[in-house]
């Protein structure tokens, strides 16, 4: 009789955790923000911040290139930021959250003269 018991509360405690664990299973939708920064230098490069919706619609937003005719461009670094940051504080406020954040840069050639760089930001939010 002792094993029946100890088996009962094994089973219990086990469909408990099952249904604990699908109870925890929310659907989630995700949308993705991707910045490219042009490194092309003279500000002939083109610089954008995509932001794709859940719906797969997307909107482009310019950004400034970070060179201008004389070098790095820290005005539009700094204008970059901000709109980045802005743009992730709107979101954040409507409740979505941050799931990843990837970066990386491309510099086709060996000169170093042209290039981007590209960060993606995936943002999730509960359904509902």
């Amino acid at each position: 009789m002792k094993k029946f018991y100890v088996l009962l509360v094994i089973a219990l405690i086990g469909s408990a955790n099952l249904f604990a664990q699908e109870t925890n299973t929310a659907k989630k939708q995700f949308m993705q923000i991707t910045t490219v920064e042009s490194v092309v230098s003279g500000g002939l490069g083109r610089s954008k911040m995509i932001i794709t919706s859940p719906d797969g619609s997307q909107t482009e937003t310019d950004l400034e290139n970070l060179f201008s005719m004389v070098g790095i461009n820290f005005k539009n670094i700094k204008d970059n930021e901000d709109k980045v940051i802005r743009t992730l504080k709107n979101y954040d406020d409507k409740g979505w959250k941050m799931e990843q954040v990837t970066s990386f840069t491309l510099s086709p050639g060996s000169n170093g003269g042209v290039g981007i760089f590209m960060t993606r930001y995936l943002l999730s939010k509960a359904e509902g």
